[in-house]
């Protein structure tokens, strides 16, 4: 296999009165040169064919594109850049959340209402009595589910991690068919909540949710919703639900684990696969593709308070109430993926807000989110920096993972200002 590698950064500028190289935005360039290692050192092992990363600070925007959309094939020869298109996976929910909270500050939608209205199958809601018990030993919900549970991912029902077999809610779940969104919503409301409205915090399902509510907040399909209030203001023009046939060669392949036998890897999705089409069911949850220079556009406006190039699509008290944590102290006690899980984070509106320092970075008031296939995105405003990362290796947004410490150690480690 081969793994030539194709690199593309900015230029370091001369700091004259220190009298030493800083690359731009604040960085020391020698430093900075360890994060272009670390990412050959993923392309040469054979683990993505391609990454590139996104560095903006202080106005000023570095990025390393290291190797190519695929290992084989002609995007084996086309170099990864910021405008290769990749899939987002979870870095779909903060755009997602952005675009209803438009439809907040247009009064369209408030925030502690029930969503009962545009989402009938959610009203009038049962509960299990035991989360891992049968579904039909319920009890009634004690009130409705209001858009800020959707938002803050409290609404009662949400991903229930358990093998096959073992929780009935689980696989119930696992079971919905995302064939339309008026018949996933159907399904979903024919299932009992695996909490009481507001209990606890639980992952994914409540941006599906949101989803469906957009768009018939809206009148619109979801797609044409997230382009019209965020997309195309913001000039986010390769973000969508699918990647039409004129873009396909900056599509990126997506791969999985390795072939036990071969050690090849095996392909997850390729570009004329399910992204290359109009979908049926477009997903909040992880449906989004897009590339590094539209999300740059995205968590620009963030951090500068809701507008960028001249367009604003959020206020700045809405970008601030997104960002902040949502979570009680409660709540974070008996929520998330395994013990611990919010001792050094908190959850906003679709992303995560993080609480405690722990490591290098981010800094406390760091918000953001990764994605399934190896994106990730965070803006630190202590450090008015925007981190982005784009690959395509299932799984590796997992931030546990030692690849992830090494690079927000590389990435904080440069800075020198």
């Amino acid at each position: 296999m081969d793994h030539a590698i194709a690199v593309s950064r900015v230029i370091c500028r001369t700091g004259r009165a220190e009298g030493k190289q800083v690359a731009a935005g604040g960085f020391s360039s020698k430093r900075l040169a360890r994060l272009q290692g670390l990412l050959e050192r993923h392309v040469e092992s054979g683990f993505v064919p391609g990454m590139v990363v996104v560095l903006a600070r202080h106005g000023e925007v570095h990025i390393e594109a290291t190797g190519h959309l695929a290992f084989e094939g002609p995007g084996s020869r086309t170099p990864m850049a910021a405008d290769t298109i990749c899939r987002l996976g979870s870095m779909s929910k903060p755009i997602v959340a952005a675009c209803a909270m438009t439809l907040v500050e247009d009064c369209t939608l408030r925030l502690d209402d029930p969503v009962d209205d545009l989402l009938p199958e959610l009203a009038g809601m049962t509960v299990l009595v035991d989360p891992h018990g049968p579904l039909d030993d319920t009890v009634p919900a004690e009130r409705p589910i209001t858009l800020r549970d959707v938002l803050d991912g409290t609404l009662g029902t949400g991903m229930v991690p358990a093998e096959p077999g073992t929780v009935p809610i689980a696989d119930a779940l696992n079971a919905l068919e995302y064939q339309s969104p008026d018949e996933w919503i159907r399904q979903l409301g024919d299932l009992p909540l695996v909490h009481q409205p507001g209990e606890r915090w639980m992952y994914d399902t409540a941006a599906n949710v949101t989803g469906v509510l957009i768009s018939r907040a809206t009148g619109m399909s979801f797609g044409d919703a997230v382009r019209e209030r965020v997309c195309k203001p913001l000039g986010m023009a390769d973000t969508a639900f699918h990647v039409g046939s004129e873009s396909i060669g900056r599509f990126a392949t997506a791969y999985e684990q390795d072939n036990a036998a071969t050690g090849e890897p095996v392909v997850e999705d390729a570009p004329d696969g399910r992204f290359s089409r109009q979908r049926l069911f477009e997903s909040g949850g992880g449906g989004l593709v897009s590339t590094a220079q539209d999300y740059l556009a995205f968590a620009s406006a963030l951090l500068a308070g809701g507008a960028h190039g001249g367009e604003r699509v959020l206020s700045r008290p809405a970008v601030t109430l997104m960002t902040s944590d949502h979570l009680t102290p409660t709540q974070k006690a008996i929520s998330g993926f395994w013990p611990g899980y919010f001792d050094a984070i908190g959850w906003g509106f679709g992303m995560s807000v993080r609480t405690r320092r722990t490591h290098l970075g981010p800094s406390v008031g760091s918000y953001g989110w990764p994605g399934f296939y190896g994106t990730a995105w965070y803006n630190d405003p202590a450090e008015d920096l925007t981190t982005i990362v784009f690959m395509q290796r299932a799984h590796a947004g997992d931030q546990r993972l030692p690849m992830w410490h090494d690079f927000w150690t590389t990435v904080y480690q440069a800075i020198d200002d």
